[in-house]
């Protein structure tokens, strides 16, 4: 049975189009684009003539509209005193995925939603990456394989041993050039993490599982350093076609077996 996705129906879709911008936003954009036109860093004090209500053709409400807006956004922070004003931040990953999460708080993908894209992501990561790591990368991706080589003997354990196989992954994406494909991997990461039904998953013992992802991993390394992208694009294609059939059986599992209820 397909998977159903809670909370879907009648509600506004995730993503709509972009509708008319008020002034405020104009104004908050004009500014992101001062600042990088600018060249502008973190900790820099952005000048009091960019805010400037005859410059910005702007009433007084509506520049701080602008304002407030980018503070939100995380790239600038407002400091009261002497000394104070405007300074340009930035916006850390962690952060960025975490405004992102939001999104998905009501409306949540589906395991089959995640995996549509990382099997088509993760392949080309691998072999985007084939040849061209070096041995602190290596070291990287070691240091992670190392925290579930052994057996788990709490359910405690076998979670985290579940979730450092998912940060395998991740430490793959983030040592791509491609920073989006990085960001992007990433995150589908962390909403498995997320979603209750995968913690669940990831907390049932299952020394087979464990074995299996050691012997993907294994092999992956070993294609990585011989430089063969397509080797590695294959067995991650694999690997993802077999995680994704896994993860749905043991969903839906649990959906039967919440269905039924407690035996009486």
């Amino acid at each position: 049975m397909a998977e159903t996705r809670s909370g879907r129906k009648g509600s506004e879709p995730v993503v709509a189009p972009v509708r008319q911008q008020k002034r405020s936003d104009r104004i908050a954009a004009r500014i992101r684009d001062l600042i990088v036109a600018r060249g502008l860093k973190p900790g820099d004090r952005i000048p009091q003539d960019w805010l400037a209500e005859q410059e910005l053709k702007a009433s007084k409400g509506t520049v701080r509209e602008a304002m407030k807006a980018l503070e939100t956004q995380g790239l600038i922070k407002s400091r009261t005193g002497p000394g104070g004003g405007a300074f340009v931040t930035a916006l850390s990953g962690e952060q960025a995925m975490g405004l992102l999460g939001n999104l998905f708080l009501f409306n949540q993908p589906t395991i089959s939603d995640i995996y549509t894209l990382r099997k088509l992501l993760e392949p080309e990561l691998v072999a985007g990456l084939a040849g061209r790591l070096d041995e602190s990368a290596y070291e990287k991706l070691q240091a992670t394989i190392r925290l579930y080589e052994h057996e788990p003997e709490t359910a405690e354990e076998e979670f985290a041993q579940r979730v450092a196989e998912l940060d395998f992954h991740s430490v793959l994406a983030s040592l791509s050039d491609n920073l989006i494909l990085g960001f992007v991997l990433v995150f589908l990461h962390r909403l498995l993490r997320d979603l209750a039904v995968c913690r669940a998953i990831y907390s049932t013992p299952n020394p087979g599982l464990r074995e299996t992802a050691l012997s993907y991993q294994v092999r992956l390394i070993r294609h990585l350093k011989s430089g063969d992208g397509e080797a590695a694009r294959a067995l991650m294609r694999e690997h993802m076609e077999e995680a994704e059939s896994y993860m749905l059986d043991r969903a839906e599992v649990r959906r039967r077996h919440s269905a039924d209820g407690p035996a009486r």
